[in-house]
């Protein structure tokens, strides 16, 4: 199912689509996670999953199809660990239905045929939690070892994030393995030091390697792999701090996205630009799903947030039921011995989900709904093992009653979905309803004789089926939906006019097309072919010219490389060709092109935008410019901020302007100093 046409999202987000094709060219690119294979600058996330991607281009040729396949491969491995879990915890009955669930999560199907970190990230994540209920059953030390090892390289794919199922994890195994506590504690103490030797290689590469011949790290301050860890992408993006990226940048105002000339969104005021048909499709969705902007960071703050929106079509289908099945299998197991693997089990999966759940509702920083993929696996496995906890004890009043209870609990919240988005099959909300309240009765009812157990198997399927059948609507419809850019969305497609889906889904995409530069790119013969602001519009132009770009100021614009008169010696000593100010939302995302409105940008978006911040041109024009000239267009750095406004105004000051396209092109070559 993942595989199906699975290049209809083409190069998904353009932003890792670079780095992935940078990494099929070039082995330090590879190594690093470089934007381009000048090695000028990576990506702002560990290199995992460009490894991943950046391989398969090696072996089979950088394509849609060997970026993204790998992605599906991973949900066919994350599916078959979860079902291997849980199936030891709770029969192989539970192990398929938590595997189906996964594979039915509608955030599941939409990022494991995508290219962001995610996907290996989760599977890293499942990894961890199947290699611990491996040793929970015989108290293996090599099985809790594993499991750090997994972690270590989750780390890698998507730092802190990965590591949030560590403390259940931990727990489990501390509490429930049949080992004396001394041995669990030196045992986990090596599954410590297997974590870090694991992710803490990579770390030491960075510090050792030189800076001069290694890429910058993108979205530090200070070319620093642990600035990233701790700042950016890590305490910040919970506390709410990273709203600049690195270096200099800062937040900028919540601006829609300009159109290009003469497009407005629907019933808007003609001529009036501010905003593009991606704004308008997250308007529709909202309005159609009750919710705030899909992809970014206007939903609800708290323990609403993962049932709200656009994350509560993506992850929360089935999270009220898993919630309750946590609750019921630990009053149900409450006086089993202290191994028991079935409350070992929802230790693992209920504390994953409670803990990961928790970060992700009260995170302060960056949020976009598809992180709530990190708990799929977890909602699947929690749900599995309380329906069969249940179904064992449905003999009792409190099995028949539990079970009834997450049944009726998942019909009737899927009903409650499927009703925000009430034009679409209206008819499944009710059907769905109908089925489950039916085998809910069913199963409440003590059954005698020969008749109890028939009617009971009937009962669950039926409720299983129904319980499930609103995600799987959902999942089955998004694998239909072509998704780019850096806030894809799930479900239907909204009718807009571009014909993208809704809820900024549409960001960080292709963007406009622009031949002749890409032949006048192709033609370069030196090390860049190309220099601009921000990593999502370098990482247009390398896709389409097959060429290395420089992402000055990396993806927020404000990364604090190149300086001025590093930019210089690179002209001077003609490593790079030509300079290039994106105009009225071209390749990338562009920025802000002259005439545009200051603050307002055309830019693309991926994993790192907050609260709707824009890739370029967020900062207007720079000092020394007027409205319509030119070097104003691409100057912002995005966020709002620009911290390169200096190579901006000294290119301006020193070169001639030529316009090809929706581009304007300073051409660099000729500089002697």
């Amino acid at each position: 199912m993942y595989l199906w046409n699975i290049t209809i999202n083409g190069m998904g987000n353009q932003f890792y689509a670079g780095a992935a094709q940078a990494g099929s060219k070039n082995w330090e690119a590879l190594l690093f996670g470089s934007l381009d294979t000048g090695n000028f600058i990576t990506v702002d996330k560990p290199p995992v999953s460009q490894w991943v991607m950046g391989l398969s281009g090696q072996i089979f040729g950088f394509s849609s199809a060997s970026m993204l396949i790998p992605q599906a491969l991973m949900a066919v491995a994350a599916v078959a660990l979860l079902y291997g879990a849980v199936t030891r915890i709770s029969g192989r009955t539970a192990g398929l239905v938590a595997g189906t669930v996964l594979a039915l999560t509608p955030v599941a199907a939409l990022m494991f045929r995508f290219n962001n970190p995610d996907a290996v990230m989760v599977l890293l994540m499942m990894a961890g939690a199947y290699c611990t209920v491996r040793a929970l059953q015989r108290g293996a030390t090599m099985w809790i070892m594993l499991a750090g090892v997994a972690l270590g390289f989750a780390f890698l794919a998507k730092m802190l994030e990965g590591l949030m199922v560590l403390p259940a994890l931990g727990l489990a195994y501390l509490i429930a393995a049949p080992n004396p506590i001394r041995t669990r504690l030196l045992q986990l103490f090596g599954a410590t030091v297997a974590l870090l030797a694991s992710s803490g290689w990579f770390v030491f590469v960075t510090l050792l390697w030189p800076t001069s011949s290694r890429p910058y790290i993108a979205g530090s301050t200070d070319n620093n792999f642990m600035n990233l860890v701790l700042g950016y992408n890590g305490f910040a993006r919970v506390l709410g701090r990273n709203h600049g990226g690195g270096g200099r940048g800062g937040a900028g105002p919540t601006t829609p996205q300009v159109p290009p000339t003469g497009q407005n969104i629907p019933g808007q005021t003609p001529g009036v630009p501010g905003a593009t048909h991606g704004a308008a499709q997250g308007a529709d969705a909202a309005a159609q799903r009750g919710g705030g902007f899909g992809g970014f960071g206007g939903q609800s703050h708290g323990l609403s947030r993962l049932f709200g929106g656009e994350f509560g079509f993506e992850i929360a289908w089935l999270l009220p039921a898993a919630l309750l099945a946590f609750v019921l299998v630990l009053v149900s197991r409450g006086r089993a011995p202290r191994t028991d693997m079935v409350r070992a089990g929802a230790i693992i999966f209920g504390g994953w989900m409670v803990i990961d759940g928790l970060v992700l509702s009260y995170m302060q920083g960056t949020i976009h709904p598809y992180y709530s993929l990190s708990i799929a696996p977890a909602i699947g496995g929690m749900f599995a093992i309380g329906v069969f906890e249940m179904w064992r004890a449905r003999e009792s009043w409190f099995g028949r009653i539990g079970l009834a209870a997450l049944i009726a609990t998942s019909g009737i919240w899927s009903y409650i979905l499927l009703d925000r988005n009430s034009a679409w099959m209206p008819a499944l909300r009710i059907t769905i309803l109908v089925v489950t309240l039916l085998a809910t009765l069913a199963l409440v009812i003590p059954w005698n004789g020969q008749v109890r157990k028939r009617v009971a198997v009937v009962a669950l399927i039926a409720g299983l089926i129904g319980a499930m059948g609103g995600s799987a609507a959902y999942a089955v419809t998004t694998i239909g939906v072509a998704h780019q850019g850096g806030g894809p969305t799930v479900g239907p497609v909204l009718h807009t006019a571009n014909g993208n889906r809704g809820g900024m889904g549409g960001f960080g995409g292709g963007g406009q097309s622009n031949p002749q530069l890409d032949g006048l790119l192709e033609n370069t013969t030196t090390k860049w072919s190309a220099a601009t602001n921000g990593s999502s519009t370098a990482a247009g132009l390398e896709l389409a010219s097959n060429t290395a770009v420089m992402a000055i100021g990396g993806f927020s614009g404000s990364d604090p490389t190149p300086t001025l008169s590093q930019f210089i010696d690179y002209v001077k000593n003609h490593q790079v060709t030509y300079y290039l100010v994106q105009q009225n939302g071209g390749r990338g995302g562009g920025g802000n092109a002259g005439g545009a409105v200051p603050g307002a940008t055309g830019g693309a978006t991926h994993d790192n935008t907050t609260g709707g911040a824009r890739d370029n041109g967020g900062a207007g024009r720079p000092a020394g410019t007027t409205p319509g000239d030119p070097a104003a267009g691409n100057a912002g750095g995005g966020f709002g901020r620009n911290g390169h406004t200096d190579i901006t105004n000294w290119v301006a000051a020193n070169f001639k302007p030529v316009t090809v396209g929706s581009t304007t092109v300073y051409d660099l070559s000729g500089y002697t100093g």
